[in-house]
């Protein structure tokens, strides 16, 4: 069986692949995360998942029988892609623009064995309920935006303000599970390894 590294130092993404039973060992992937010029979302987040997954093999000793996982998630709202907030200002400024409608999540998933590399997308719609700036605010101090794309995190204390979701619940956290596994098994690499058949 192929071994798993993961090219994330998202602590969302560990907890997701540990939830479907999946070992792996995290390797450091560092790329450049600037959209090109008039980039469309969908290539930008596929762009980056593949970006860290080569960059996470490549940083490997030893390749043979290994593979890499690397993942990207953006926020979409008229068209513009929402990182993660540079400041408070920035923060507030996007979950402003995401208050009272709906926006598009996109996370696209890339595996890597070397020889070849396979990508996925998957897109979510998130609604939010109005957000007044004293909550954005409020929630900035809380610590939670500064690392999350669009400047919440739907599994924390960002939930208050989604009133509905059309789409993977773990795509938007950063890692859809189920296309994940289905990605891995490409690799030879299958969920639920720690299950015992009784």
């Amino acid at each position: 069986m192929n071994s798993l590294y993961l090219a994330s130092g998202s602590a969302r993404r560990r907890e997701l692949l540990t939830q479907i039973a999946v070992p792996f060992t995290v390797v450091s992937a560092a790329i450049d995360e600037t959209p090109l010029a008039n980039e469309p979302a969908v290539a930008y987040v596929e762009r980056l998942a593949r970006g860290k997954a080569m960059a996470g093999f490549a940083a490997l000793e030893h390749s043979s029988g290994a593979c890499v996982l690397g993942a990207d998630t953006a926020v979409i709202v008229d068209g513009q892609i929402l990182g993660k907030p540079v400041d408070q200002a920035d923060a507030l400024t996007m979950l402003l623009a995401l208050s009272d409608r709906e926006h598009e999540v996109l996370t696209a998933i890339a595996v890597t064995d070397g020889l070849r590399c396979v990508t996925q997308c998957v897109s979510s719609r998130v609604r939010f309920r109005g957000v007044s700036v004293e909550e954005a605010t409020t929630y900035w101090h809380s610590g939670e935006p500064q690392d999350k794309a669009g400047g919440y995190a739907i599994q924390g204390l960002g939930s208050v303000f989604v009133t509905g979701l059309n789409g993977s619940y773990s795509a938007v956290v950063g890692l859809p599970v189920c296309e994940t596994a289905q990605l891995l098994g490409q690799f030879g690499i299958p969920c639920w390894q720690n299950l015992t058949v009784r």
